[in-house]
């Protein structure tokens, strides 16, 4: 077994939480843009957490053969396709659950128009050919304004104010959804992701590779909020137990607003590199508060320095990163 073959068990390992719950919502799961950074790791959790009592689909472009083909070797049944070309959900199967995933993020700034195609029209289809399914929507907390950093980020029930396209496209989705929802009595829950975290990609692995090869840091934005994948890839398969209409909206992240210097200095130490500093904190940031999901799920049970020691040992070792780095820092909104 290799390192990534050990990593990708463990980002997919259903606790029991997961398997009690998913057991309140049987039948097929299909998780829709399943080929990202997180959805090969849902769509293995749910297919272990059914333990081959349901079938578990996993539709997406698949631009990396290989992804569809780890997953179809896990058990998961594949399908290669782009969610937009028309009649493609048309012959998808119909699945009672369904994890939305698909979506568009960086490239906005160039092709809006796709952007807005991915993350607003799409959803619109997608509701209207699931709405007898419960619908798990994955959105961002890039919803909302940077706030001040005291403050601890917005609650689902404060002001949204997405900056620029992208996250404004990303607002549009919860919109539509929230119609479709509303429209056909379709449960459903929209979750707002705030940087998940694991040794290939994620906040931390950014702040791991500027200090590896010696790249200065800003901390303009200087503070983040930061979940574990698998702890976050938990709380998606377990809100499918959740779902109502009108859609339960969440913030899916850490539960303390962390520190991008503390967290460099401490990854710096396990790297044995001092990490370079240029500018100064903001007094805002892209926070959220997860008090919500806390509440009902617990709260996320990897700790900060667990993160920090996994990405460090990780990127000592040599270990591959996917090369989709978060743009934690951009503050314009220009994707």
């Amino acid at each position: 077994m290799t390192d990534v073959d050990r990593l990708e068990e463990e980002l997919s390992r259903p606790d029991s939480a997961v398997t009690v719950d998913l057991a309140r919502v049987p039948g097929a799961i299909l998780v829709l843009g399943a080929g990202g950074k997180m959805g090969p790791s849902l769509a293995r959790m749910a297919a272990r957490a059914r333990a081959g009592s349901d079938s578990v689909y996993a539709a997406s472009r698949f631009s990396d053969p290989a992804v569809s083909a780890r997953l179809s070797a896990a058990g998961i049944r594949t399908i290669v396709t782009d969610l937009l070309e028309p009649g493609a959900l048309a012959v998808l199967p119909d699945a009672p659950n369904v994890v939305y995933m698909a979506g568009r993020k960086f490239g906005s700034t160039g092709a809006p128009e796709e952007t807005w195609a991915s993350n607003a029209f799409l959803p619109g289809l997608v509701m209207e050919r699931f709405r007898s399914s419960r619908i798990v929507v994955f959105s961002t907390g890039n919803v909302y304004p940077f706030t001040p950093v005291p403050d601890g980020g917005p609650s689902e029930e404060d002001p949204v104010g997405p900056v620029g396209e992208y996250a404004q496209s990303a607002l549009a989705r919860e919109r539509v959804v929230t119609y479709g929802s509303r429209r056909h009595g379709t449960p459903a829950a929209i979750l707002r992701l705030n940087y998940a975290i694991e040794p290939r990609y994620g906040i931390l692995r950014d702040l791991a590779d500027r200090i590896w090869r010696g790249q200065p840091i800003d901390l303009t934005t200087g503070h983040a909020n930061v979940i574990w994948q698998r702890d976050a890839v938990s709380i998606a398969l377990r809100a499918l137990a959740h779902c109502h209409s009108p859609p339960l909206v969440l913030n899916v992240t850490g539960t303390e607003v962390v520190s991008i210097r503390s967290l460099a200095q401490a990854i710096g130490a396990a790297l044995g590199k001092a990490p370079v500093f240029v500018g100064r904190e903001s007094a805002t940031a892209l926070l959220s508060n997860a008090a919500r999901a806390a509440t009902l799920f617990g709260p996320p049970p990897t700790s900060l320095a667990t993160m920090v020691d996994r990405v460090s040992i990780w990127v000592r070792g040599g270990g591959g990163g996917l090369g989709k780095p978060t743009h934690y820092d951009e503050r314009t909104g220009a994707f």
